[in-house]
C-alpha cells in the first residue's frame, strides 16, 4: 500500500448514530480534513479531540464550499438526508456507507425496517456514489444477524463495529481507482421514510408485529406510542408473554393482568399478549408498566368514546364561557 493513500485526505459527513464508528475508522488510516455533523456531540467532541474541524452546516451548499476549503482526495458519507447532484459527486470521488444488503433496502430507515420486517440479518455495505439511489459499485459488505431481542440500539452497536472494520480498506479501495462491483438492479429494493406518527401501536395487528415495532424503534428513534384515555404513552420495553392464556374472546389493547411487585402489565393484542416492562408518558420519566396500565377495564389506543367525552367537555366549557360573557357587566342586553 503506498504512503500517498495511507495520508490521504478524507472529509467525512455523519449526521447519524454511524458517524462515530466511521470517523474512528478513518482517523486509523487517513487525514480527516473535517467533519459534517448537525449537532454538538460526543461525536463531534472527539472529533475536535483529534484535531478534525467540524461544521455544523450541512446544506450542500455549504459542503460545497467545504470541499473548496479542505481539497480532500475523498468525501465518505455515513449518514446523510440529501442526495448529492451529479456536478458535486463529479468533483471527487465519493463513497457512502449504507446500513443494509445492498442491492436490498435501498433509501430510507433500512435498520428499522430490517427488525421490523423480521429479516434474519442485517448488513453494512460500502459503496461508490454515483447520481441514483445507494446505486453505486459495492466496496465492501458485511452482514450481522438479527436476535428475536435484538432492538434497533444493539443492532446499531453491532453494525458500527462493522463499518469501524471494513470502512478504511473499502475507502482505500476507491482511492485506487476501483468503483466496486456493480449492482445487481434486478434484485433492488427500497425503504420508504418513516416519520413518527408511524410508530403509533395498532393493538389489532400481531404479536410479534408489535414487538418488532417497539424494538425497531427504541432509541435513538422516538418509540412506538399508544394511549390510555387521550393521553399518549409510549412503550420503551416490551416482550411477547410467557406461556400466555389463550382467549377466544378478545379485546385488542385490553389490560388482562399485571405485576406491581415485577413491573408488567400484560395487553392483549390480535392474536396474543403483549407483556410491556417499561412505559413513560409525554415528558415523563420511565417508569414500570403496572405503575400506568393495572386495570382490567383499561383498553389502550386513541378510542372514539373517549374522544367524543372529550368533546362534550370543551362544548360545555365553551358554552359556560358564553353564558358567562353573556351575563358580565357591560354585555349589553
Amino acid at each position: 500500500m503506498s504512503s500517498e493513500v495511507q495520508r490521504a485526505r478524507v472529509l467525512l459527513v455523519g449526521l447519524g448514530p454511524t458517524a462515530g464508528s466511521a470517523l474512528a475508522a478513518l482517523l486509523e488510516r487517513f487525514e480527516v480534513v473535517a467533519l459534517v455533523r448537525d449537532e454538538s456531540d460526543e461525536v463531534s467532541a472527539l472529533a475536535a479531540a483529534a484535531g478534525v474541524r467540524v461544521e455544523h452546516d450541512t446544506r450542500i451548499a455549504d459542503l460545497e464550499d467545504l470541499m473548496d476549503r479542505t481539497h480532500p482526495d475523498c468525501v465518505v458519507v455515513s449518514s446523510y438526508h440529501r442526495i448529492l447532484p451529479r456536478a458535486l459527486l463529479n468533483r471527487c470521488p465519493f463513497v457512502n456507507v449504507h446500513y443494509a444488503p445492498l442491492p436490498r433496502y435501498r433509501g430510507r430507515a433500512n435498520v428499522n425496517w430490517a427488525i421490523l420486517n423480521g429479516e434474519p440479518e442485517a448488513a453494512v455495505t460500502v459503496h461508490s456514489m454515483v447520481p441514483g439511489l445507494d446505486a453505486g459499485g459495492v466496496l465492501a459488505q458485511q452482514s450481522v444477524p438479527i436476535a428475536d431481542d435484538d432492538t434497533v440500539g444493539t443492532l446499531y452497536t453491532r453494525l458500527n463495529e462493522v463499518q469501524r472494520g471494513i470502512l478504511a480498506g473499502a475507502v482505500t479501495r476507491r482511492l485506487a481507482g476501483d468503483e466496486g462491483d456493480p449492482q445487481d438492479e434486478a434484485h433492488a429494493t427500497y425503504g420508504c421514510t418513516r416519520v413518527p406518527d408511524d410508530g403509533e401501536i395498532d393493538w389489532r395487528a400481531g404479536t410479534v408485529e408489535i414487538d418488532r415495532l417497539v424494538r425497531a424503534l427504541g432509541a435513538p428513534y422516538p418509540g412506538a406510542f399508544t394511549f390510555l384515555g387521550l393521553r399518549r404513552l409510549w412503550v420503551l420495553q416490551a416482550e411477547p408473554a410467557p406461556a400466555p392464556r389463550t382467549y377466544d374472546g378478545r379485546i385488542p389493547g385490553r389490560v388482562i393482568a399485571n405485576s406491581a411487585d415485577a413491573g408488567w402489565a400484560d395487553v392483549l393484542t390480535g392474536d396474543g399478549v403483549l407483556r410491556l416492562h417499561r412505559v413513560h408518558y409525554d415528558g415523563g420519566e420511565p417508569l414500570p408498566a403496572s405503575a400506568v396500565v393495572h386495570g382490567s377495564r383499561q383498553t389502550l389506543g386513541l378510542r372514539t368514546r373517549d374522544l367524543l367525552v372529550r368533546i362534550d367537555e370543551l362544548e360545555e366549557r365553551l358554552r359556560d364561557r358564553l353564558d358567562a360573557s353573556s351575563h358580565s357587566p357591560g354585555s349589553g342586553g
